[in-house]
């Protein structure tokens, strides 16, 4: 049984999201302030739309902690919808009021036609609703609890952004001295040339009314040696951080360490040497593999990169086809974002932070951070 484990509930313009956190465990000092934090870092972004003007993201405890500590119990979390008083009429859960127009055009790249066949829709909203990436400040919010737990035993996970476009920052990461720059670039870049680059980019596809995807990092440095395994399929570390990071909405590939590149090395050159001294004992001096060697940790930082296709909602819409009448059209307009790359690290950083945090606790687990500590 995984140790840890959470459900989100909740449509974009409804009154609120939800999520239930299992599995944290008892005496984990957090306040809602931590959580607001992680919240705040994902509504930011150079190239974010007309949403996050609107909202200001803060958390809800509802359950699972008392005076400022984890009770062993679920974590329920509740980050509410401004939006949800310009949406009261269209999303009421209750029957009646007024009669509300279809949404028939959908999106291509979007989940809009293939959810709506699945469902039998005939109104593409019901799928727009949950298929938004909005859903994913649900999954912010309590990986910030999650993050807190790992940060308790020395384990930081950190994201930037490294490709926008056609633009890409081959800066050297080294956190947490780099993350201050990061924290505060408009696109939490690490090298303020590049970030002009992209930022000149994410303003021409604005003008254009078009979208642009790229890529994010996300780094987890004091990892213990040995979470994961090589014993079975599904317990490979690798698959499971693959699994999570591409569950993200609008994310089409992963790599771990120099990933795609390794394809084009000789093994000489793809591998990290191993070498043993008195202090350090055993020790690499590169890391192509990433942290992790046969779905286990190997004692280096983990380092995954996801890259995210353009948004699928444009200014200046592609065509598609009517569900109703079957003729061409123009796809939907919704209020969206020209580019939410810096957006998507943070929520990289929740789904790496829920693998490695079920990982850890798989291996040292217990009931309360003081057993944990113990121990590990």
């Amino acid at each position: 049984m995984k140790k840890i484990r959470f459900l989100t509930a909740g449509e974009s313009h409804g009154p609120a999201l939800m999520v239930i956190l299992e599995g944290v465990p008892a005496g984990l000092a957090l306040t809602k302030e931590e959580i607001d934090r992680d919240l705040s870092r994902r509504q930011h972004g150079f190239g974010r739309g007309g949403r996050m003007a609107i909202e200001r993201d803060e958390v809800e405890i509802i359950s699972g902690l008392r005076k400022g500590l984890t009770l062993g119990t679920p974590v329920g979390l509740l980050v509410r919808n401004r939006d949800w008083e310009n949406w009261k009429e269209t999303m009421a859960a209750e029957p009646g009021g007024p009669e509300v127009k279809p949404v028939v055009n959908p999106r291509p790249g979007h989940a809009d036609l293939s959810g709506a066949l699945k469902f039998g829709f005939q109104d593409i909203r019901n799928v727009i609703e949950r298929a938004s990436a909005r859903e994913t400040a649900a999954r912010v919010a309590a990986a910030a609890v999650v993050k807190k737990l790992l940060l308790t035993f020395g384990i930081d996970i950190y994201s930037r952004v490294v490709q926008i476009g056609t633009v890409c920052d081959q800066s050297e990461f080294h956190p947490p001295e780099s993350c201050e720059v990061i924290e505060n670039s408009r696109l939490r870049c690490l090298s303020a040339d590049k970030e002009a680059k992209m930022v000149d980019l994410i303003s021409q596809a604005r003008e254009k009314g078009d979208t642009l995807g790229g890529v994010f990092e996300v780094k987890a440095t004091g990892l213990p040696v040995g979470l994961g395994s090589y014993t079975q399929w599904d317990l490979r570390l690798d698959g499971l951080l693959a699994r999570a990071l591409m569950s993200i909405p609008a994310v089409k590939g992963v790599e771990i360490g120099e990933g795609f590149r390794l394809a084009s090395l000789f093994g000489s050159k793809a591998h990290d040497e191993i070498f043993h001294g008195p202090e350090k004992g055993f020790y690499r001096k590169t890391n192509r593999a990433g942290g992790l060697e046969a779905g286990i940790t190997n004692g280096q930082p983990l380092v995954i990169r996801a890259a995210m296709k353009p948004i699928s909602t444009l200014g200046q819409p592609l065509t598609t086809v009517d569900i109703i009448s079957r003729k061409p059209a123009k796809a939907i307009k919704e209020r969206s974002d020209v580019c939410a790359v810096p957006a998507a690290g943070i929520v990289g950083e929740a789904m790496v932070a829920f693998v490695l945090a079920d990982a850890f606790l798989e291996k040292f687990g217990g009931d309360s951070i003081e057993e944990i500590k113990a121990r590990l």
